[in-house]
């Protein structure tokens, strides 16, 4: 997994690969935003449904613990051996937006992560123990891997998965 020496370092990777990946959907219409494609796991609405969902979800254990409740991660209603039912949650509840409203809002999700990266201190976000949330499984996870497996890896991801989508969608 890939390391960070700061948080700037951080910040700069997520602003940079959250570019790259929102860019993406820019060329594809809106007739084919729910357009699923043999080969490519899912449509690009769906695609972004899921950032929104984690990035989402990062904030909210956040807002929880700071309002001083336990949080369940992944979610009260999902455990870790369910995330299927947890990515089918977060394509229900962004289905009915456009593709323009979905980046509209990606983009805000990934501004606020980047005030909640850039509100924690070095010690916070990169030693083990920074937030109880972050620390609920036995991996014992500092903060700075939470946010990057559930940005900087999936921005990368998942931007192969549109091109591919893209690709093939010419194709047919």
């Amino acid at each position: 997994m890939q390391e960070y020496k700061s948080k700037e370092e951080l910040i700069d990777e997520i602003s940079n690969r959250a570019k790259l990946f929102i860019n993406e959907f820019s060329e594809i219409q809106e007739t084919d935003k729910d357009k699923l494609i043999d080969g490519v796991d899912r449509t690009p609405a769906q695609m972004i449904a899921y950032q929104l969902g984690w990035l989402n979800l990062i904030i909210d254990w956040e807002k929880q613990e700071q309002q001083g409740i336990r949080v369940i991660t992944p979610s009260a209603d999902y455990k870790w051996n369910n995330l299927g039912g947890l990515y089918e949650s977060f394509y229900k509840e962004y289905e009915n937006y456009s593709l323009q409203e979905l980046c509209s809002m990606f983009e805000e999700a990934e501004q606020k992560i980047i005030k909640l990266t850039e509100s924690y201190t070095s010690t916070e976000l990169f030693k083990s123990g920074g937030r109880k949330w972050a620390s609920s499984t036995p991996a014992n996870w500092p903060i700075w891997k939470w946010i990057h497996i559930n940005t900087v890896a999936p921005f990368k991801s998942f931007r192969s998965k549109i091109r591919k989508w893209k690709k093939l969608n010419q194709s047919l």
